[in-house]
């Protein structure tokens, strides 16, 4: 990480995202952000899936290549759709470019279901489809405050009324006929219903991020496939807003209508919940009480529930007054602790579960240790960082330049304590 020169990679940062017909290579749809949001000229979206096509004509699996100005990834899906990602900043890691073009690919499923993807019979239909999908997938290409996009887990927000927001999201959930509920606060996930936690995290990980990536609305009735429990059967999602920035979704069948759970259950289980709902608001940002202090040398945190999929993520860990002055902005200080992160899971930590299969993210020297690490850290001029990994759990710290080395281990430890003995992210 070269933080010298990090505010004008940033500036400069432009990302364009092509899909295509894996057999005909019939462009889908075309999507930019960053500094350039024109569309690809043809010649260029032909030349990059005609490269992939080549190699793949000769029996070589080409994923990912870099030039001197961008960086590329190719990934084919069910052998029918191709995802091409070109993007000119250089820090982007092949671990995050992956999983750009696996969460891409799902939140395509979620929309139109995987049948349409893997039968294309009209083109232009699809073409006309895949538009509902274009918001969610937007936000993938933006900077954004959350970040299990990046680690496939869900965001989420501890406040200190979960246990009065849970037993209300239980019996709202029920008397809509379901079991399938959760409370969002600007796309971070409050409190869920058992069943909802049974889903898949990157199913539960895009549901949150549909929901942000929506025009405020006052109730939503929208159908819904799930990526990994039901790619071909759609499902009813509805999602009520309660304050702005504050949702409640319940997964359904055909009945209630959503007139019915709008009128008639909302204001009647929500409403006397309205101070407590305004305190998670308060919150979001820090993601966590206000009454929890840490050392005021920790300017960001990634905290991973590995079991549970679950993430605490924040720039902003400092109450009000507390908050120290950063040599970085917020945006920069994103941008550093994703960064760490991939650099700690892609080399030092190695994964157990066997994710990323398609995409590899660990380096060869690994294969010669019989040690996993455990630990690992990075000292630049403008920040330190710090992660350590147990069997349950990872944390990931971004440090003030200020603090000694020597006792980054120390705080990291300590602040892990803080969160799995003394607050309820088990």
């Amino acid at each position: 990480m070269y933080t010298n020169t990090l505010r004008k990679k940033m500036e400069d940062r432009a990302v364009h995202l092509l899909c295509l017909t894996a057999s005909s290579g019939v462009p889908l749809y075309c999507r930019s952000r960053g500094t350039s949001q024109k569309q690809l000229p043809f010649p260029v979206i032909g030349s990059l899936n005609g490269v992939h096509m080549f190699g793949s004509n000769q029996d070589v699996l080409l994923t990912t290549t870099c030039t001197e100005n961008a960086r590329v990834a190719w990934r084919v899906f069910h052998s029918s759709i191709t995802l091409i990602v070109l993007t000119s900043d250089d820090c982007a890691s092949d671990l995050y470019l992956g999983r750009l073009l696996e969460n891409v690919f799902n939140a395509m499923v979620l929309v139109v279901g995987l049948d349409d993807l893997i039968n294309i019979k009209n083109v232009e239909r699809l073409k006309r489809d895949l538009r509902a999908s274009y918001q969610l997938i937007d936000s993938f290409l933006e900077v954004s405050e959350m970040v299990g996009d990046l680690v496939q887990c869900v965001d989420c927000v501890l406040s200190n009324n979960n246990g009065v927001l849970q037993s209300c999201l239980d019996a709202f959930t029920q008397a809509a006929e379901s079991q399938f509920g959760c409370l969002l606060v600007r796309g971070k996930v409050v409190v869920a219903t058992e069943k909802w936690w049974r889903l898949s995290a990157q199913e539960v990980m895009l549901l949150a991020w549909l929901v942000a990536s929506l025009a405020p609305c006052s109730s939503r009735d929208y159908p819904i496939y799930l990526p990994q429990g039901s790619p071909t059967v759609p499902h009813r999602f509805l999602s009520f807003q309660l304050l702005p920035g504050v949702d409640v979704c319940v997964l359904c069948g055909p009945t209630p209508s959503l007139q019915e759970v709008e009128n008639e259950l909302v204001e009647r289980f929500w409403k006397p919940l309205l101070e407590p709902l305004k305190d998670c608001l308060r919150i979001q940002a820090r993601a966590f009480p206000g009454c929890i202090s840490l050392h005021q040398g920790i300017m960001g945190l990634l905290l991973i529930n590995r079991e549970q999929k679950k993430s605490l993520y924040t720039v902003q860990p400092h109450a009000g007054e507390a908050r120290p002055e950063s040599t970085l902005s917020a945006e920069e200080r994103q941008s550093v602790l994703r960064s760490f992160y991939t650099l700690a899971v892609s080399r030092y930590f190695v994964s157990e579960d066997g994710e990323d299969k398609s995409m590899s993210t660990q380096e060869e020297f690994q294969a010669g240790f019989s040690h996993r690490g455990k630990e690992c850290y990075v000292v630049s001029s403008d920040h330190k960082c710090y992660g350590i990994q147990h069997e349950q759990h990872q944390l990931f710290l971004l440090f003030k330049p200020e603090v000694p080395t020597f006792a980054l281990r120390n705080i990291t430890t300590k602040t892990l304590v803080v969160f799995t003995k003394e607050l309820p992210f088990c």
